[in-house]
């Protein structure tokens, strides 16, 4: 039997990308999966597709960013399911632009959607979790490490996810929360390039690419998902992808002026 066999799992941006393609892996395992976001197209079919598979989908339409909707999504769960062994934060944005012409207000936007969230949901469904030695995934990124230029806020978005994940392992990981962070790489199917080039005309056409021209290969995502999953049955701390990322990311804590020489080299131009 799987170990995900009729495990409560909800996903946030669960509707498309990446956090679809992790509800599909989780209904192809036997998981009981509640998918939320804001789209109610998108949401009705992606349900559809999923619950096509064989499995129990529940499919809440709710903005994460604000606390009423997203607590009313987490109260429906409760009352069909009575709590979660899994709770995915894949909700979140990009974006492309300079520090200096990145407006407060759009730092502000990704902060609720990519981190603040993300901190909502993790006190809604922090003590089911525990109790039933559940697991908390955040979805970093590889600007959870370095931050690039020309990704205009969002690494400062994503950076706290790695002290949101280190905290909690330590605060709640005792009490039977097993959290894990992902830092991925760009994810195959990102279609927002059109977007980052009428958003940033001014940036370098490699800065508008997928993971701001980082180079390294797209992830599949439906790969990524079967990763994650394994690294929560082996209660890992952090997946990042590629590996090789690793290193530069020690070697920046080392050293912040050869992490920026190798970040600059990392990167296209």
């Amino acid at each position: 039997m799987s170990y995900w066999q009729s495990k409560r799992a909800l996903i946030t941006g669960g509707s498309s990308g990446f956090g679809r393609a992790l509800a599909a892996a989780l209904v192809e395992r036997g998981a009981r999966v509640a998918i939320v976001a804001r789209g109610q197209e998108a949401l009705t079919q992606a349900a559809a597709a999923l619950s096509a598979r064989g499995g129990e989908v529940l499919a809440i339409a709710a903005d994460v960013t604000n606390a009423a909707e997203f607590e009313r999504a987490v109260t429906a769960i409760r009352e069909r399911w009575g709590g979660v062994d899994f709770f995915c934060h894949a909700a979140g944005r990009s974006m492309r632009g300079d520090v200096l012409t990145t407006s407060p207000d759009e730092f502000r936007e990704l902060w609720e959607l990519n981190f603040l969230s993300a901190v909502r949901g993790t006190q809604l469904l922090a003590e089911s979790l525990c109790e039933n030695r559940g697991h908390l995934v955040l979805i970093g990124s590889l600007a959870s490490k370095v931050a690039p230029r020309y990704m205009g806020g969002y690494p400062a978005s994503k950076f706290p996810l790695a002290a949101l994940s280190q905290q909690l392992r330590l605060e709640i990981g005792p009490r039977g929360t097993h959290v894990l962070l992902v830092c991925p790489g760009p994810i195959a199917g990102d279609h927002a390039a059109p977007r980052y080039a009428s958003a940033s005309p001014t940036l370098p056409a490699a800065a508008q690419r997928p993971g701001g021209g980082a180079n390294v290969k797209a992830i599949d995502p439906n790969r990524l998902a079967a990763k994650i999953l394994r690294a929560c049955e082996r209660r890992q701390p952090e997946l990042i992808v590629p590996a090789r990322a690793r290193a530069l990311f020690a070697l920046s804590q080392l050293s912040p002026a050869l992490g920026d020489w190798l970040l600059g080299k990392f990167m296209a131009k």
